[in-house]
């Protein structure tokens, strides 16, 4: 088991891979916008969870948590693999529909994060592995706390939503201080309050426990160990070709994702399909039950299994967008990135 991050000083590998890409196939700029059906998924879902959460206020609570598990943590995850999406403007043009669309994901969730989590994953783009910027990395005394040992890993899932909330605290870039996190936390808490009072606590219930396995002690909740975690030495980012990808919109397809951020989940296949040569040499995953049990179980796999990125040097504002790579919003070092500028 690795005691320590393994840190690199190379530049970020997608914007490299992008530029190449996009040079020998220029037709994959097609393949670049906003999908709107993915507004019609996103209703559907919430409306599919609220009526579970209905339903739930008559069943007994074993019902329930095995509703939680099997049903509602899988629509759950494919709700915040829609948010992801609305996160990066694409399921419409402007940055005002998708935050609205991304609060909507929030409605069955239970906690109001769609906003911040727009706000740190723009940053994870642009930022990833540096530890003063990139909230997917671990506390290196989180790291050591859970350590191999695969109870505390188990732990560390089910209380994962909880650690994500309050790993940006750490960070330097990003803020909270937005009227869009507001109307967030408002409008999701009156939700919820509303579900409690009129409808009850089993229903209440039925959401929280979806939320928390979607991203937890949950094979999908493997999701989190497949993007970045190192099986390669050297790979910083991976993908997972496996079924879920049918019910969980392409979410898996992680590296070209980092690629090409701007394409929508319905395109990720297509962008793999055209340049095949740039994805099938890298290490990827085809089972996430088989991943989640093997982080938990396997003692080499910790939350220090993962390349950080060290930063020794200063870069002017100017130096930063002359930098910026138009296609895939990433950028060659990067510090302090507003969302226009990721976006321009």
């Amino acid at each position: 088991m690795e005691h320590s991050f393994s840190y690199t000083k190379n530049p970020n590998p997608h914007v490299k891979r992008s530029r190449e890409m996009i040079k020998k196939y220029p037709e994959l700029r097609k393949l670049i916008g906003p999908y709107q059906r993915s507004a019609l998924y996103i209703f559907l879902m919430v409306g599919t969870m609220l009526g579970i959460a209905y339903w739930c206020k008559s069943l007994s609570w074993p019902i329930i948590f095995l509703l939680s598990y099997t049903v509602g943590a899988l629509i759950d995850h494919a709700l915040f693999a829609m948010m992801h999406e609305s996160a990066h403007n694409l399921v419409f043009k402007s940055a005002r529909a998708n935050k609205i669309m991304g609060i909507i994901c929030n409605i069955p969730q239970g906690l109001p994060s769609a906003i911040g989590f727009r706000t740190y994953h723009l940053i994870h783009h642009s930022n990833m592995g540096e530890e003063d910027y990139d909230a997917d990395l671990a506390f290196n005394c989180e790291a050591k706390l859970i350590s191999n040992s695969w109870w505390r890993k188990c732990l560390w899932f089910v209380v994962f939503m909880i650690i994500e909330a309050i790993r940006p605290m750490k960070l330097k870039g990003g803020s909270l201080k937005d009227p869009w996190v507001v109307l967030n936390i408002i409008f999701i808490l009156g939700v919820d309050a509303a579900i409690f009072f009129f409808v009850g606590w089993k229903a209440f219930a039925f959401l929280l426990l979806s939320s928390f396995f979607s991203v937890g002690l949950h094979p999908v909740g493997a999701r989190w160990i497949q993007e970045h975690f190192t099986f390669k030495e050297g790979q910083e980012t991976y993908s997972y070709y496996g079924p879920y990808n049918k019910i969980q919109f392409n979410i898996g397809y992680h590296n070209e994702h980092h690629d090409f951020f701007r394409v929508p989940w319905i395109n990720l296949p297509k962008l793999r399909a055209i340049a095949p040569e740039y994805y099938d040499n890298l290490y990827y995953h085809t089972s996430w039950t088989k991943l989640f049990f093997q982080f938990i179980f396997d003692k080499k796999l910790s939350l220090f299994s993962r390349i950080v990125r060290q930063i020794d040097m200063k870069i002017t504002n100017e130096e930063l967008i002359e930098n910026i790579d138009p296609l895939s919003g990433t950028y060659i070092w990067n510090t302090e990135k507003s969302e226009d500028q990721v976006y321009s």
